[in-house]
Order: C-alpha cells, then sequence, then structure tokens
C-alpha cells in the first residue's frame, strides 16, 4: 500500500554527509500559530479537510474529543491536539468552517490498525529528519501536556526547533470503554 502522502516520483531519501544514516520523512504542521510539530510519516494515514458540521459530538468525553466522523464508512474519532497538549484549542485559535484532520494510525495488537483524527491549526510541510538526530527534550521547557506524546526535539539547521510528537502515544491517550 502506498503512503498518500508521499509524492509519486519523489527523489530517493537524502543521507547526510557520512551517507550512514537515511532520513525518514515527517509531516511539519503547527499546534497554534506559533508551535511548530512533527509526526511521522509512517504514522500517518491521509491529511483531510473536514467541515465542521460534519463532526458528531459526543457526551461525556473529555473536552479535547471534539466527537466523531463518518470518514470511508467508519466512525473516525476526532480529537483536538492542541487542546490535548494543554495549548490553545482550535475553537479559540479562530478556525474557518473547516477543520485541518491528520488521520493517525497505530498498529494494533490485532490485524487491525487504530486510527484517530487529530485536528491541526494547518500544515505546512514534509521535512527529512535523520532520526538520530531527535534530541530529548530538557524537561524543565517542555509544556506539561506535551510531555505524554513528544519523542524529542529536531533542531534544524537555521536553528529552527521543532516538536516531534509520537501518533501511537496520542492514540493510546483516548479513554477506554469501561468493560
Amino acid at each position: 500500500m502506498s503512503n498518500p502522502l508521499s509524492l509519486p516520483g519523489s527523489p530517493s531519501p537524502p543521507t547526510d554527509s557520512d551517507n550512514s544514516n537515511i532520513r525518514q520523512q515527517f509531516l511539519r504542521f503547527h499546534l497554534q500559530p506559533e508551535t511548530t510539530a512533527l509526526l511521522p510519516i509512517l504514522q500517518l494515514s491521509e491529511v483531510l479537510n473536514i467541515p465542521i458540521g460534519q463532526i458528531v459530538p459526543i457526551a461525556h468525553m473529555p473536552a479535547w474529543i471534539m466527537g466523531v466522523y463518518n470518514w470511508r464508512g467508519e466512525i473516525l474519532w476526532i480529537v483536538d491536539l492542541g487542546h490535548l497538549v494543554e495549548l490553545t484549542p482550535c475553537y479559540q485559535q479562530g478556525v474557518s468552517s473547516t477543520y485541518t484532520t491528520i488521520v493517525l494510525q497505530a498498529a494494533a495488537n490485532n490485524l487491525k490498525s487504530q486510527m484517530l483524527g487529530v485536528i491541526v491549526n494547518r500544515i505546512e510541510d514534509i521535512e527529512w529528519c535523520n532520526p538520530d538526530l531527535i534530541q530529548s527534550p530538557p524537561s524543565s521547557n517542555v509544556a506539561h501536556g506535551l510531555l505524554p506524546f513528544l519523542r524529542g526535539y529536531w533542531l534544524k539547521s537555521d536553528d529552527d526547533l521543532l516538536a516531534v510528537l509520537d501518533g501511537e502515544a496520542i492514540i493510546a491517550a483516548m479513554p477506554k470503554p469501561d468493560v
């Protein structure tokens, strides 16, 4: 199965100067206008725009769960990612009539993978990053709500510090049904 975020005929992945470490693709996006983050392309299924009125709210859920959306005939839970990580919720950011949504995909113990839609402020670009260059975050400088979902930070050559998130950790944060 091809990744819908990859461009057909795209050049081979760039390597570091010593040619020993292959870089991986990450989707660069904004949680809020001044907070930029990355998610590994391998953990993503699709990026889409969802009209606000097509998300059905569900009662008695945490405030960061927006509701559910009919995605390809399946129920897709929709989460405000900025609100989940204790940043400004999307409804306070002046969102237009649609939500920019990233569909995360995580391998489950059974054959079916788990999917979750996360609303972000906006999508920016695809970045090539050597995973070996992702650094552990300094605990004193990280927002408390971001820590459970943070894989680390990547410092780009232009002094741009990007938070690298873990899609599987975001999916794992979803409330579990009472059994």
